[in-house]
């Protein structure tokens, strides 16, 4: 036979091989609803008394989830009714000292309510929202903010005072004219006694009309917004953030085309990266004094440290800015203050917005005079958001903080004196530390960690004063732990890499058995094998160990052909050991894996829970050492696993489709076909505070921006190209979907399609909209990852 015939019978075969190759599993019943899967516990929280665990849980997959219980002394679960579920305290609040009291704010009033009998007072009961309730420091009294006035409720007597009122506009006396105008002001009133008493008559009048007592001190704010009122535990200063937002600050239009009225309406969305950003100052009221101050960050230490780029003209324009001048101060986000129990000690936090610094500084609030603590410094960019809560806090005894800092290149644990700002850090190793908390007595904090693989979270306890790791749980996979308010026992919610979340409960001793209380997934589910990933590692050229998921075909069903999908970003992983996120996806592997291709799913670089250096490896070039990885991922699946280099797809969405965008324009030889789903094409158009950590600001950082933005690259496209996106994201906006076709269009490329979704964001909500757009993924991949002749 010649080996033409040859060559096209052995196709013919293989073909019809494939074509027997089937799955019980479909893309209509992966994207249904769903709560086919089964509906997992959430928002686990303990009672007060310690006497029962609170879920929302759907066991019965009704139209919505309910509240229900898992009652200790009865072990077992039990509805909760309708009062006791409205008026179920929540996770938030203050507690009094003792822990025999807690306030806290329920639909818009201030509540309190005794732990030991369970009584629960109705502080306030208006119309108007009172949030963010805290006790006196001699715990008499709860003080609250109602608005922008900071109310305080006295326990004995019940009366309500306000301790400040804050007023639009300027002061009185400042509104008088300045230079010469002003000066003939000011003598006017001094020289003539009559002027100067009709004056002070009409300030009396003003005060009387807007029905004030004249014991409750005004603070002008002029056109500012006030946020964050706080008040030390004593009363003795208020403290208030003010924040001005420019008007030019270029919120964009997302037009909604299908709408109730039938016209084309807009949804207002974010401000694009670089914007004029929101001011703050934090100004402290001094009550004895009867006056205010506004905080002096002259003295902070790299407060006015500025980081110039590569770009030549930027720091050009940068120097003529600031020709002539001393200094250039760096914005920053004001938190604060945060104060000890007993009143004398406060620490604020500030955040530079170019993400370079953050600072914990104790404050003198009578002379707004601040000390430096912590000064946590990145040239890429500091991990912690704006005003991140959670990453800090005060330790009973009034003299030390606790504080998360990637100081040791991974996100550990630390303590400090305050007062000789010798610190202590209390984890360390090539782990990742997550969401610390302390017990009720102060002595011990828990916190779940990756200490023995980047993939697996167990909880851990450690005590305040330093000393060793105690591991709790040894379940596979991750557990989140909720610890009960005595402290003997632990809520854990545990997943696997291939089972949705259940409910465990768990003695908080080591080795203790932790036992399940739920079984939430249904039997439609439970009926296919799902497959427990293969956790693999991947040798990166630079010599670096990614961690993978591979998905593989069973013995004799390969079809030859390899997919690569890339998770989103923000700061998340996906190659871990427990139930993804991306459910969906999970579930549209294991039915490409029946089909006989082979998936690996990468934590690329910029993933989370690998330390600071993989995180800011992208720093300054987004589609450099993440796409690296995936690329580098494609050609193990060749050498390991015999995958045709000539038949491997990618797809992923959001940053995941941005990489596919570049991945299929700078590295066009490596991926036959590729899904880019709610892409970001230009980094330019996305917003500000994700974008600005990574790659600064446009204008001065042009270079970073232009390497990492697929619109630049567009013409390497070669592969086949799909591109899906909602039309009215207020994230990724369709806009960068719409300028990427165009550009495409003017360079000619006929290899690409663009699939739109007219009521969908970002996340798709509708399971037809996720059938439609996962349909389309596997035809691309079944149109372009066929078996190839050889050339």
């Amino acid at each position: 036979m010649p080996p033409r015939f040859a060559l096209s019978a052995a196709l013919l075969l293989l073909a019809g091989l494939q074509a027997q190759v089937r799955s019980e599993l479909t893309v209509q019943k992966i994207m249904a609803d769903s709560k086919w899967i089964g509906v997992s516990p959430s928002r686990i929280q303990w009672a007060e008394d310690g006497t029962a665990i609170y879920f929302r849980w759907n066991p019965t997959g009704a139209d919505e989830d309910s509240l229900f219980k898992y009652d200790i002394g009865q072990g077992k679960i039990v509805g909760v009714g309708e009062e006791e579920t409205t008026w179920l305290p929540p996770r938030g609040g203050d507690y009094s000292q003792d822990r025999r009291w807690k306030t806290y704010a329920q639909y818009g009033d201030i509540m309190l309510l005794d732990i030991q009998s369970g009584v629960r007072t109705a502080v306030t009961r208006t119309q108007a929202r009172e949030s963010g309730p805290r006790f006196t420091g001699d715990e008499k009294g709860i003080v609250y903010r109602q608005g922008d006035a900071l109310l305080v409720w006295w326990r004995d007597s019940g009366q309500t005072e306000q301790l400040i009122d804050f007023k639009s506009g300027e002061k009185p006396e400042e509104k008088t004219p300045k230079g010469y105008k002003g000066w003939l002001a000011r003598e006017e009133r001094n020289l003539i006694g009559v002027l100067a008493e009709r004056l002070e008559d009409q300030a009396k009048e003003k005060q009387e009309s807007e029905d004030r007592p004249p014991n409750i001190p005004a603070v002008y704010i002029a056109k500012s917004r006030v946020e964050d009122v706080r008040v030390s535990p004593g009363l003795d200063y208020i403290t208030f953030r003010l924040a001005n937002t420019p008007d030019d600050r270029g919120r964009t239009d997302v037009p909604s085309y299908i709408t109730e009225s039938g016209f084309t309406e807009n949804l207002s969305a974010r401000p694009k990266v670089g914007s004029s950003g929101t001011t703050y100052r934090l100004g402290i009221y001094d009550v004895a004094a009867g006056e205010e101050r506004f905080l002096v960050l002259d003295d902070v230490p790299g407060i006015d440290d500025y980081q110039e780029f590569t770009g030549a003209e930027q720091a050009e324009k940068r120097r003529d800015r600031r020709k002539g001048k001393a200094k250039e101060r760096r914005e920053v986000f004001i938190r604060g203050p945060d104060w000890s129990d007993d009143g004398k000690q406060a620490v604020v936090e500030l955040l530079a917005r170019d993400h370079k610094d953050r600072w914990l500084l104790r404050l003198d609030p009578k002379t707004g005079n601040l000390t430096a603590l912590v000064r946590d410094h990145d040239d890429a960019w500091y991990r912690g958001r704006f005003g991140g809560r959670g990453s800090w806090g005060w330790l009973p005894g009034n003299r030390q903080i606790w504080y998360m800092s990637e100081a040791s290149g991974y996100n550990h644990l630390y303590t400090m004196d305050v007062s000789s700002a010798k610190s202590k850090q209390l984890t360390r190793g090539k782990f990742e530390v997550y969401q610390p908390v302390l017990n009720a007595e102060g002595t011990h904090f828990l916190f779940t960690a990756n200490r023995d693989h980047p993939g697996i979270r167990h909880a851990y306890r450690i005590p305040a004063t330093g000393g060793e790791m105690e591991q709790l749980t040894d379940l596979p996979g991750r557990v989140d732990a909720e610890l009960s308010p005595d402290g003997t026992q632990l809520a854990l919610r545990h997943s696997l890499g291939n089972r949705p979340w259940e409910l465990y409960l768990q003695p908080a001793t080591a080795g203790a058995e932790a036992r399940r209380i739920t079984h939430s997934q249904t039997e439609a589910f439970m009926a296919y094998p799902w497959r427990m990933p293969q956790f693999v590692v991947i040798p990166a050229r630079d010599g670096a160990r990614i961690q993978g998921r591979l998905y593989r075909p069973a013995e004799g069903q390969a079809n030859g052909a390899g997919v690569v999908f890339v998770h989103g970003a923000g700061y998340l992983q996906n190659a871990h050991q427990w139930w993804s996120s991306y459910f969906r996806e999970f579930m549209f592997h294991n039915l490409l894996t029946d089909l006989g291709y082979t998936v690996l799913d990468l934590d690329y670089r910029a993933s989370a829970g690998y330390g600071r250096d993989w995180r800011t490896a992208i720093y300054r070039y987004m589609g450099g050492k993440d796409l690296d990885d995936n690329v580098d991922g494609a050609a193990w699946l060749v050498q390991e696993h015999g995958i045709d280099p000539r038949r491997i797809g990618l797809y992923g969405g959001s940053y995941g489709g941005f990489i596919a965008f570049m991945a299929m324009f700078t590295t066009p030889d490596v991926f036959a076909a590729a899904a880019a789903l709610r892409p970001v094409t230009d980094w330019a158009h996305y917003n500000h505070g994700y974008t600005s950590n990574i790659l600064n600001i446009p204008e001065a950082d042009s270079v970073a921006y232009r390497r990492s933005s697929p619109i630049y690259h567009a013409e390497g496209l070669r592969g086949a190209l799909l591109i899906a996106h909602g039309m009215i994201d207020t994230n990724v906006h369709f806009q960068d979907a719409v300028r990427l076709v165009q550009r495409l269009i003017e360079l000619g490329k006929d290899n690409w399609e663009l699939a739109v979704y007219p009521l969908e964001g970002h996340g798709f909500r509708e399971p037809s909209s996720w059938t439609d757009e996962y349909k389309r993924v596997l035809k691309l991949f079944q149109d372009n990852l066929g078996p190839q002749p050889d050339k």
